[in-house]
């Protein structure tokens, strides 16, 4: 029944979860020999891309963050070359049996997109990598202290609430964006399926406005690091694995490693990665690492650090340290925390809190209690993801059930 997919993204280089994902699944489709488009808002270079078969159609825009606010205030609220390049392909080239599927938008494609889609809402599939379809700091938090949003986005408690990490008057401009997005695609009305990646994120979701049945969780594909469990109890290293920014937390991680007593290996590279090896010289800093090289340096560790300051709604390195059978220290607002917990797998500690990681980093000196935490990790955590290729399976049955749907209407 699919005659083409079209992934929409803002990106077409990984630097974060999302991206991620969805040039996996371009890289999926193409392996399973589908049409696949990428619908990209950078400059569209991927060789990767280039040599599995994936049209790559780019608009050669950067990113939000990248660029002057005062250059991007408006095209970011509304980004008019993005909508007429979306618009663009689907008048050139949509068939009745082209299924869309929308992953990132906030940073360079807009809420114009949205625009763009709404011919083609009847096959549309949008993911929830973040909160953005509905909140505007696309968080749930208020990102100056990390705590949870108990609010409904877009009302007027909301709107006062000042939750951006940079200014009340960078909140509002977000209220405006989102301001935008209502006004662009009416999920009410157009209810197309929206792919949460965690159980949890449900709640939120449907607060924000999203009709509870158009909510599916299709949780990450996860590929562990190791094959076999790593031998966590005869090893002394703890990891961090992220990107060294003030949201992941490196800085907590290595604070409570010294408070500890523990070594502590930071995998990964960003703007605070000269701070901290400047406050931190007995931190092993390994920059950067391929998928690959990880696996090695994951079977000398004792567990993973996840100390995020804010909501993380999956997590997945930490799911990929589990299923090697490393037990996992996380923030108890990461929606995989509850989980790990329950498993036995490890500890969730409060965001921020230094003393109560640096605690659980000195429970886990216990051998004993290391090895058993080893084994509830890779034996007892299966069901927080899925194979790639059962991940794959799920977003193309989503899709078939979208044509389906169409065609009997």
């Amino acid at each position: 029944m699919i005659e083409r997919i079209v992934v929409i993204n803002d990106s077409s280089v990984a630097k974060g979860g999302a991206t991620g994902l969805s040039l996996a699944s371009a890289l999926a489709f193409r392996k399973r020999g589908l049409a696949v488009t990428l619908l990209t808002g950078d400059a569209g270079q991927n060789s990767e891309l280039d040599e599995a078969g994936v049209e790559v159609v780019a608009l050669g825009q950067d990113r939000l963050l990248s660029s002057p606010m005062h250059k991007v205030l408006f095209s970011a609220l509304y980004n008019g070359s993005a909508k007429d390049m979306v618009a663009g392909w689907i008048a050139r080239n949509d068939t009745p049996g082209t299924v869309y599927h929308l992953h990132g938008w906030a940073q360079i494609l807009s809420p114009a997109v949205f625009q763009a889609l709404k011919p083609v809402s009847s096959r549309l599939v949008l993911s929830a990598h973040d909160f953005f379809l509905v909140c505007p700091n696309g968080a749930y938090a208020f990102l100056n202290n990390g705590a949870v949003c108990q609010l409904t986005p877009m009302s007027a408690a909301c709107v006062r609430a000042n939750c951006d990490r940079r200014s009340y008057a960078h909140k509002l401009w977000r209220v405006a964006r989102q301001s935008v997005r209502q006004s662009l695609f009416d999920f009410r009305r157009e209810a197309p399926p929206v792919l949460a990646i965690h159980e949890a994120m449900r709640p939120f979701l449907v607060r924000g406005g999203i009709p509870e049945a158009a909510v599916r969780t299709v949780p990450n594909p996860v590929r562990p690091f190791l094959t076999e469990r790593a031998q966590a109890e005869r090893n002394r290293e703890f990891l961090f694995i992220g990107r060294l920014e003030d949201g992941k937390g490196p800085d907590l991680a290595a604070a409570a490693a010294r408070r500890a007593g523990v070594p502590l290996r930071i995998i990964g590279d960003g703007p605070m990665r000269a701070a901290l090896e400047r406050d931190y010289p007995e931190v092993i800093f390994a920059g950067r690492r391929s998928f690959e090289e990880i696996g090695p340096l994951a079977a000398q560790a004792r567990a993973l650090v996840m100390p995020s300051r804010y909501p993380e709604p999956y997590g997945l390195v930490a799911a990929e340290a589990l299923w090697s059978g490393l037990p996992v220290i996380a923030a108890d607002t990461a929606f995989l925390a509850p989980d790990i917990v329950a498993a036995g797998a490890g500890f969730s500690a409060p965001p921020r809190d230094e003393q109560v990681l640096a605690e659980a980093m000195t429970r886990l000196k216990d051998d004993d209690l290391a090895q058993q935490m080893s084994i509830a990790a890779f034996e007892r955590t299966r069901g927080i993801g899925l194979s790639p290729d059962a991940w794959t399976s799920a977003l193309l049955a989503a899709y078939e059930e979208r044509l389906a749907l169409r065609a009997a209407a």
